[in-house]
């Protein structure tokens, strides 16, 4: 008498293998990259009312500055002249 598995636990067994087999390394965000990052963007978007972020921005909508955040993490924290809108 052989015992046969559940085709439910065989099938999740292969997702997991096949998910682990072909992981995209990912790398982590320095909490100094996104403090410098942080302060690029509010200094290329400034807050429309000073010390209410719920105003909104003077330039740019929030698409921009989410872009322009991750452009400059994507280049480790600096950003070229040239990138500014």
């Amino acid at each position: 008498m052989t015992i046969q598995p559940k085709r439910e636990i065989v099938a999740a067994g292969f997702a997991c293998l096949i998910v682990g087999l072909t992981g995209v390394p990912v790398s982590a965000v320095t909490a100094e990259v996104a403090r410098k990052c942080g302060a690029l963007m509010t200094k290329q978007f400034p807050p429309r009312e000073p010390g209410n972020p719920a105003a909104g921005s003077a330039k740019g909508s929030g698409r921009d500055q989410q872009a322009y955040f991750d452009k400059c993490v994507a280049n480790g924290g600096k950003i070229d002249s040239n990138d500014v809108k």
